[in-house]
């Protein structure tokens, strides 16, 4: 064999070794893609710390040589055990305005003859009791009336008060309840079709109630708008966006739409529905002349709609980042580092929980992130940058991915410290949208695109009304029978918002 040949075969071997190693961790990238989607499905989703991780960050890093060199390990000492959470004082079980039912049981003997007995006490027992929803025809008669004195006058009929529709059979209260149990309870029209007709017999079919959410959905818009209005009042709001698949006709299968979703805490929540994710849909919710902080994820139309206006700044979701280091250590990738890194962010949160118990105010929230926040991210930012510049993490591996994601975001996620009202993250938002997830698998999609919109206004209401401590049925009921006599300049005062406030003056005016 010649030394050209020889040669030859020593290039061929280079190269499959070379392809050889390619392969083998192509090979560990996709399992480890499978075994964070079976994680996903099947595991544990939490991202809370395990009490016993900073233990085992201790040991490693007295044991082991992954130690960060970028970030001081001294700060290790921050991690003394966090005090235990102040128990919540137990709320009565029920209200103690219920109606009372009292069923009055006596001897036979004092039955017989209650004028030999003289009552010296009492013995009182409680239960907890329920009756199921009836229906009821509400009647409403109209007189006809003629004066005694001059019969020829044309005879008297008491107007109809304003309707939702004219001859509609639905009242404002079984209306109220259709909406409730599918956006609520998430019951479906054909659940609630059979429970009417089995439990109660009456048959409604889900094509009357079908209509009947239209009617809801169609009057509520001014009263969304009003709570759109609330809502960007302030300069700052969270968007985040979710699909729900949609039946298109003429294709016989689903196609995909996306349920737009902004909230403020402690405000309304407002949904909006697209059959698309991009930009121009982005700007259908936010108003034009908005000018203040989105706080998002990394997607990229918010990115585009910032550049497109230089009035929105975005403010980053710090659980994002957590939850990418997160996989990270769920797939065993730098198992100390990871701990470390999570950590720093653990006390990120800790700070924020403490704001949250003592009700700390915007200012105060503010002063203390730039005290005691700040330094913690700069940790991390040097450590990630250099962990960036000497390549230590492949870029595809999770740790890589989780590095890249935090330097990309990393002006938006700063921008919390310097803003009081700003939360660390987005995760508001994306429990508001979980009503629309867990109504998902019941109803499975919306029946056409032209429905979307009212699904989404009658969530925007539902939801606003939880975040203000308000019962949807009863908000509903009162709302749906005062809107047909209300003009459009009434409408702001029935938001959920003030339609509670007006409920707490009540008594107040009463007692005065």
């Amino acid at each position: 064999m010649t030394d050209e040949q020889i040669q030859q075969l020593l290039n061929q071997n280079a190269e499959l070794l070379k392809e050889n190693a390619r392969l083998r961790e192509e090979n560990r990238l996709l399992n480890q893609k499978v075994d964070l989607l079976v994680r996903r499905v099947y595991g544990h989703k939490s991202e809370q710390r395990h009490p016993d991780q900073l233990d085992l960050l201790l040991d490693e890093l007295n044991n082991g040589p992954q130690a960060p060199s970028a970030s001081p390990l001294t700060v290790l000492e921050e991690a003394a055990p966090a005090a235990r959470r102040k128990r919540k004082e137990r709320k009565p079980r029920y209200p103690e305005d219920l109606p009372v039912v009292e069923e009055v049981i006596n001897p036979p003997a004092v039955e017989a003859d209650p004028s030999a007995w003289r009552k010296i006490g009492e013995e009182v027992s409680e239960q907890l009791d329920y009756s199921p929803g009836q229906f009821q025809r509400r009647r409403t008669i109209r007189g006809t009336w003629v004066k005694r004195d001059n019969p020829d006058i044309a005879p008297l009929t008491a107007p109809l008060p304003p309707k939702l529709l004219e001859r509609g059979m639905l009242a404002p209260g079984l209306l109220a309840h259709i909406a409730v149990s599918k956006y609520t309870d998430h019951l479906p029209l054909y659940r609630q079709e059979q429970i009417f007709k089995q439990r109660h017999g009456v048959h409604l079919p889900r094509q009357t109630m079908a209509r009947g959410i239209e009617l809801i959905a169609d009057w509520l818009q001014p009263v969304v708008r009003a709570m759109k209005d609330e809502l960007f009042e302030t300069g700052y709001v969270q968007v985040d966006e979710t699909p729900v698949q949609y039946q298109e006709p003429g294709r016989g299968k689903t196609a995909q739409g996306y349920m737009w979703v902004a909230n403020r805490p402690g405000a309304n929540t407002v949904f909006h529905w697209a059959c698309g994710r991009g930009t121009k849909h982005l700007k259908e919710i936010m108003p034009t002349d908005f000018r203040g902080v989105v706080q998002c994820d990394g997607y990229s139309a918010y990115k585009a709609l910032a550049r497109e206006n230089e009035a929105v700044h975005l403010a980053g979701c710090m659980a994002h980042m957590r939850r990418k280091f997160f996989e990270a250590r769920e797939l065993g990738e730098a198992p100390v580092r990871v701990a470390w890194i999570l950590h720093q962010i653990g006390l990120l949160y800790r700070l924020e929980s403490e704001h949250r118990e003592s009700r700390a105010g915007p200012a105060l929230r503010e002063a203390v992130r730039c005290s005691q926040s700040r330094p913690i991210l700069r940790r991390l930012k040097r450590l990630f940058t250099q962990l960036e510049t000497r390549r230590i993490y492949r870029p595809k591996t999770a740790m890589g991915k989780a590095i890249s994601y935090a330097l990309n975001q990393w002006s938006t996620l700063e921008v919390y410290l310097s803003d009081g009202r700003i939360e660390i993250d987005n995760n508001l938002v994306e429990n508001a949208i979980r009503p629309t997830a867990l109504g998902r698998k019941n109803w499975l999609f919306i029946g056409r695109d032209e429905a979307g919109w009212r699904s989404a206004v009658i969530y925007s209401v539902i939801l606003s009304c939880k975040n203000h401590e308000v019962e949807p049925y009863a908000y509903l009921k009162d709302v749906l029978e005062r809107l047909p006599g209300m003009t459009n300049h009434q409408v702001p005062g029935i938001t959920p918002r003030n339609w509670a406030a007006a409920r707490k003056e009540q008594p107040l005016r009463l007692a005065s």
